[in-house]
């Protein structure tokens, strides 16, 4: 029972700023301290994230904006990976005259790129799935290729003493090596396609999380343009813990 007692007590320790902070945004705006206008209480705020899910409109935006977040990580996966794989450990030659204009590229803001994805895409689902594509891309490219040249090529060699083939080298050495680092270009990839995804939804969109708050805010709907950021803030978090948890449960042999 103490033990119970103190791990709650940890607990309440460590969410003590989130719970005074909210406590704050439900006092001060009925204390006059903040307009209520423009900063309504808490309890407004969870009055329309309730009011969002039971008339079932939430879902529908959120799985908007989690489809197109998907697709555009799925196909930044698929190219970023196998590249950072070539460049990381085919041709490291390569990967170093190349690396500047990476670096480049990748520090091109994907939404200052929006109006050249409109002018070839449209303003249709194509340009945000390929924002989330730019925003992508580049950190699972870079953590990619550092993943693979981080590993010993001690490793390399006693496989190949051992006989094994460049199939066996890749899925027993590189891969299992550089997944760690690759995972972890996964998490910051996927958190800034999200946030992209939501600026991308205010701007052309007709469903989505990002709608829902351009769309508060058009309307001067105050406390459903707050829920729609709260669960923004919520449904990133979540996506940041699935892919943690997903690389615990791959990666086993990693502790």
């Amino acid at each position: 029972m103490k033990e119970v007692l103190r791990q709650l007590s940890e607990r309440l320790i460590d969410m003590s700023g989130v719970i005074l902070f909210f406590l704050l945004w439900e006092i001060l705006p009925r204390l006059g301290v903040l307009d209520a206008q423009f900063i309504p209480p808490f309890s407004a705020v969870l009055q329309a994230i309730v009011k969002l899910l039971a008339n079932g409109e939430l879902f529908i935006h959120m799985a908007a904006s989690l489809q197109r977040t998907l697709l555009g990580l799925l196909l930044a996966l698929v190219l970023a990976i196998p590249a950072g794989f070539v460049l990381g450990g085919v041709f490291p030659t390569l990967s170093r005259h190349v690396r500047p204009l990476l670096r480049l590229l990748g520090q091109i803001n994907a939404f200052s790129l929006f109006p050249i994805f409109i002018l070839f895409f449209g303003i249709g689902e194509v340009a945000k799935v390929s924002i989330i594509f730019w925003s992508t891309i580049w950190p699972v490219l870079f953590t990619t290729i550092a993943g693979v040249q981080q590993i010993d090529p001690l490793y390399i060699k006693s496989a190949r003493s051992v006989g094994a083939g460049r199939l066996t080298i890749f899925t027993r050495v590189l891969l299992p090596g550089a997944a760690p680092v690759i995972f972890t270009g996964i998490r910051t990839g996927a958190s800034h396609a999200f946030l992209m995804l939501i600026a991308a939804e205010m701007i052309g969109a007709s469903a989505g999380l990002g709608w829902i708050v351009h769309n508060s805010s058009m309307n001067f709907v105050i406390p459903r343009l707050f829920a729609a950021t709260i669960i923004i803030a919520l449904l990133g978090m979540a996506i940041n813990y699935f892919i943690y948890w997903l690389e615990e449960n791959l990666l086993e042999w990693k502790q």
